[in-house]
This record gives C-alpha cells, sequence and structure tokens, in this order.
C-alpha cells in the first residue's frame, strides 16, 4: 500500500482535469495524437515558443508550440517531461509543414503524449475548447456532489443514522465505507465486500490519521488494486471513516467530506445526553408544566433566541449552524424560512458565514416568546442593513425603527430648516416650549425664539402646539 496525505490547495486549479481523450473527440478541431497515450489528464493549455519552456510551466498543462525556436528536439521535449507537462500539441504551420519525426521520436520515448494541431485550427480554439470541456466536467462535478449530499442527508435522518450514511456513501462512491474504532476494528460498514488485501490496506491507512498527536485528517492511497481515502471524524474519540473504490473521481473527496461532518455529528460523546435532556423537557411540557420548569432540564438560564437566514441549500444547513453555534435546539430548516436557535446566554453569538443572524436580549424561560419576537426584528434589521449579524438593542421605542430609515426620513422632514432654525426647534423642544429658557440657553433675545419658532413652524407646514407634531420632530432630530 502507498499512503499520501491530501494535497496542499491551490495545486490544481479548482475546475476537475479533462482526459486528452475528450479534447481528441472535438471533431472540429481535428486534432491528431501523433504518438503516446490519450487518457492524460489535462489540467490548463499554454502557449510558448520559447527554446527552453520549463520555467513558464506549472504541471498538467497541454503545451502548443509551433517549433519557432525548436533546435534540438530531443532536448526539447526532455525539459518538457521534467517541467512536468501533460501533452505537446504541435502546430504544422507556418514554421512547418509536417511535424519533425526527431520530435515525434523524443516523444515516443518519454510517453509524452504528442498532439498535430492542424493549420486551419488556431491554438486558441483548442483553448476555449478545453475550458469548456473544464466547464461541463464541473458543472457535472457539482450536480454530483449535490445529489450525494441530499441523500447523506436523508440517510443521517433515518432511525439507524450511521449506517445508512455508510450505505449511502458507499452507493455514491461505488464502493465500500467503513467506520473504524480508535483501536483499528470495524466498528460498522456498508457496500461492497473488496479483497483482503485491500481491507488490510484500508485498515492500515485509518491508523494513519487516527488519534496519534500530529495526524494528518485524512490521506490516501492504493492497495488491492483499489483506491482508497481514510478520514479522522472530528468527535473527539478517535473514530476514521475509510473509503475504497476501484477508481477516484473529481467530486469525491467533497462527497466523502459531508459523510464526516454528518458521522462526526451522529456519532459526538454529548449527542445523546442532548437528544434525552429535550425529550425530557418535552414531556414535561406536554404533562402541564410551566415553560420555566420544563426548561431546567435544559440547563440553567437565561437564554438567548436567535433567527437565521441562509446556508448553502443542503438539507443540513440548519443542523451545521446549531453545531457552530454549540446547541442541539434548532427549529426550521433554512433556505426560504427563517432557522431559529435557543442558546444559553453564556454561550458567544458569532458571525457564521453564509448566514445572516438576528440576536434576542438575554431572556429567563417565561420571557422567551419576547425573547422570540426581538430576535425577528433584529434579523430583519440585519437583511435591511445587509449586516451579518444584528443584536436587539433594549432601547425603547427608538429601537424599534431602523436607524438608516429613520436617518433618512429626519433629512427629508427636516430639509427646508437651515441650521439656526433646526437648532433652536431642537433646544426649544427639550426645554418644553419654553421661550424664556430657551432664550437664555441660545443668549438670544426672547423675540428672536418666537420669530425662528414661526418661521420652522411656516416652512415645516405643521402645528408645533400638537403634541403628536412635537414628538416625531423631536424624534427627527435625534436621528438627524
Amino acid at each position: 500500500m502507498t499512503a499520501t496525505a491530501a494535497p496542499e490547495p491551490g495545486s490544481t486549479p479548482p475546475a476537475p482535469p479533462v482526459p486528452l481523450s475528450a479534447l481528441l473527440a472535438r471533431a472540429e478541431l481535428g486534432l491528431r495524437l501523433l504518438t503516446g497515450p490519450d487518457d492524460v489528464s489535462l489540467h490548463w493549455v499554454h502557449t510558448s515558443e520559447m527554446a527552453d519552456p520549463y520555467p513558464y510551466l506549472l504541471g498538467g498543462e497541454l503545451l502548443m508550440t509551433a517549433g519557432v525556436q525548436l533546435t534540438d528536439p530531443a532536448r526539447y521535449v526532455e525539459r518538457v517531461v521534467e517541467a512536468g507537462a501533460a501533452a505537446l500539441g504541435f502546430g504544422v504551420t507556418p514554421v512547418y509543414d509536417t511535424v519533425p519525426p526527431e520530435l515525434v521520436a523524443a516523444c515516443e520515448r518519454h510517453g509524452l503524449p504528442l498532439v498535430e494541431v492542424p493549420p486551419r485550427t488556431p491554438f486558441t480554439a483548442v483553448a476555449r475548447a478545453l475550458w469548456r470541456l473544464m466547464a461541463e466536467a464541473r458543472l457535472h462535478e457539482l450536480r454530483r456532489v449535490s445529489e450525494a449530499q441530499r441523500s447523506l442527508a436523508t440517510a443521517a435522518a433515518r432511525p439507524a443514522p450511521v449506517p445508512a450514511v455508510l450505505g449511502a456513501l458507499a452507493s455514491r462512491l461505488g464502493g465500500r465505507a467503513v467506520l473504524f474504532a480508535a483501536d483499528g476494528t470495524e466498528s460498522a460498514a456498508a457496500g461492497r465486500e473488496v479483497p483482503p488485501e485491500a481491507a488490510r490496506a484500508l485498515t492500515d491507512l485509518a491508523r494513519v490519521v487516527g488519534p496519534r498527536p500530529g495526524g494528518p485528517a485524512s490521506a490516501s492511497g492504493d492497495g488491492g488494486g483499489l483506491r482508497l481515502a481514510a478520514y479522522a471524524l472530528g468527535g473527539g474519540d478517535g473514530l476514521t471513516l475509510g473509503v475504497a473504490a476501484e477508481r477516484r473521481e473529481p467530486g469525491d473527496h467533497t462527497i466523502a467530506g459531508v459523510a464526516v461532518v454528518l458521522l462526526s455529528l451522529l456519532t459526538a460523546p454529548h449527542r445523546a445526553a442532548d437528544v434525552t435532556a429535550r425529550d425530557t423537557a418535552l414531556v414535561r411540557l406536554l404533562l402541564g408544566a410551566s415553560p420555566a420548569d420544563a426548561a431546567r432540564a435544559l440547563g440553567p438560564g437565561p437564554w438567548v433566541v436567535v433567527h437565521a437566514r441562509g446556508g448553502d441549500g443542503t438539507p443540513f444547513a440548519a443542523a451545521t449552524l446549531a453545531a457552530a453555534l454549540g446547541t442541539p435546539l434548532v427549529e426550521g430548516e433554512g433556505g426560504s424560512e427563517a432557522v431559529r436557535l435557543l442558546l444559553a446566554a453564556s454561550g458567544p453569538v458569532t458571525v457564521q458565514p453564509g448566514w445572516t443572524l438576528g440576536v434576542s436580549a438575554p431572556a429567563e424561560a417565561a420571557d422567551l416568546p419576547a425573547a422570540d419576537a426581538q430576535a425577528a426584528r433584529a434579523l430583519r434589521r440585519a437583511q435591511a442593513t445587509r449586516a451579518p449579524l444584528v443584536r436587539h438593542r433594549p432601547a425603547g421605542l427608538a429601537a424599534l425603527v431602523d436607524r438608516d430609515e429613520a436617518a433618512a426620513y429626519a433629512r427629508d422632514l427636516l430639509a427646508p430648516l437651515s441650521e439656526p432654525l433646526s437648532e433652536t426647534l431642537r433646544t426649544w423642544l427639550s426645554l418644553h416650549g419654553s421661550w424664556d429658557r430657551t432664550a437664555v440657553a441660545m443668549d438670544i433675545h426672547r423675540n428672536t425664539v418666537r420669530q425662528r419658532i414661526t418661521r420652522a413652524a411656516t416652512l415645516l407646514d405643521r402645528d408645533l402646539d400638537d403634541p403628536d407634531v412635537r414628538m416625531e420632530l423631536w424624534f427627527a432630530l435625534k436621528s438627524r
């Protein structure tokens, strides 16, 4: 068996590679394979007329050239192979009428695929065709991953979720899925049987990502003619997921990652206690206990209510959010509907990528309905202001109005007033309409105060003797 840790991100482009055979099958390009295999993977296309392209290659590309500076074909091919290029495309015009035999021989000697590009096909057409093939492959991969996510989430909701998730994973990957205990023994398995050599190799690979300090989170390898992979679960109890399949396709790692998250949640040591506590609280409530008495079964208060919208569209998005916030008390699935969560107020509520959150003030069990309304209003403000998280502001009636909306309304309402008029009006309102106290506060004559207030009432077209008008203007002056 050979095993390797997961590759570093960024070594290959995000789109899946395309086999050379798929590019050769595009009849409109007229490409012809002169030598080498046609099943190599192409990650990108690069055109170069340098005598030595080695410094400019990343590996995995289809290198296109017309041989402008091709003086030593053998050395040229040697450098291309050293750089890790997947294949060589040679345009027969305008420099050469045919592909040089020396180049064909060198490619054949090194096992490098050599593709003849006809005169009517520009190199850009080949590059565009490859990008389209990669886009199609990416779309296929996304659809496959999305279908697998739904299948795994459905399995996780079944009465025996762990075997069901393993079965769904084995079916999606076309192989076998095994859950290993910390001591390396099989805890559960699903899928078709594998040869004994592959089973032993998978067990050895699972030990590589076991609970030892500093061990990798995942590893892959080969054994018994199968492709193997192992992933450490996040439950902290040393469980490992092992997968064996005949081939490894783009998206397999992502699908296995979804299974790892679900199995980590399903096998977490605290899960049984959480379920028991919730069931106890529900039974108490149904048997007539008060909300405060039922809440004691869940732990000490006070509590915080969170309303959330967003997620990645998967069926288990709400469960993932609940796990990130550290609570098993969640209602709703996300998507078009809001998710509601109940958390102990002692735990922090932080911004969660892809979610918009509204958070209530801490509340005891009897006040949770009011806290639920607070969280709903906070979520509406968060969506209106495009903020990832908004907390309830216990600041009276003014807190019920969105700040930005109030400021915009205040600007429109008070626009006719100059700064002296608006400042005089603010002072006059704050002193309950007293002419003399306003004059003293602003160090102006009493008649000037009367003139300014009369002028403000005319410009605003408001009756300043009306208490409702005074209240509206006071809020507007504070909001501005």
